[in-house]
């Protein structure tokens, strides 16, 4: 089966990472090269949801849990039209990315884990916002001041630190169309 015939039944890609584990960047990457394929996608970024959709909610576990759910729906209406939903959500529990996943339904979803080092996010953070939350100036911060549980069995981890962005994205292109590639 082409590409092109896989693509028209679209799936959701979620991306799960601490902050600065590379999400972001690689759902954009992603959204190119579908983009370049003639494949239609939208990203989902968490922190543009959160200055809209989800405006009104907070970093406690019930009010990541809402985002996580709104989220998904979401993305399942958009596979729903037929095109690929790329969520970049730290959703730092696994009883969330369960929420999703049901919420998607497990045959539409591909869980990634999005792995790096809380000295590496740290190192990346443009924002500063790790610094900013070992001071205290910022509460509930996944990796420093709330918890991250990596998730115990996703569809495909992709190592950060490991892999610059060109070989990361070429690794989940070729395993969403179960391509032929070298194994990380």
């Amino acid at each position: 089966m082409s590409e092109i015939s896989k693509a028209s039944r679209a799936k959701v890609i979620w991306l799960t990472g601490l902050p600065g584990s590379g999400k972001s960047t690689i759902a954009l990457a992603l959204q190119n090269r579908l983009s370049e394929k003639g494949i239609p996608a939208v990203v989902l970024d968490g922190d543009d949801l959160r200055q809209g959709l989800n405006s009104n909610l907070g970093y406690t576990d019930e009010d990541r849990l809402e985002n996580v759910r709104r989220a998904a729906h979401v993305a399942d209406l958009l596979r729903r039209q037929g095109i690929w939903a790329i969520a970049a959500l730290i959703t730092p529990r696994e009883p969330m990315r369960q929420l999703a996943t049901r919420i998607i339904g497990t045959e539409h979803c591909v869980l990634v884990h999005v792995k790096a080092s809380v000295e590496t996010c740290s190192k990346r953070d443009p924002k500063g916002l790790y610094q900013k939350a070992k001071k205290g100036f910022i509460s509930n911060f996944t990796g420093v001041s709330a918890p991250f549980d990596p998730p115990a069995a996703p569809d495909l981890t992709l190592d950060t630190e490991m892999y610059d962005l060109t070989q990361t994205v070429d690794h989940l292109y070729s395993y969403i169309f179960g391509l032929q590639t070298d194994p990380f």
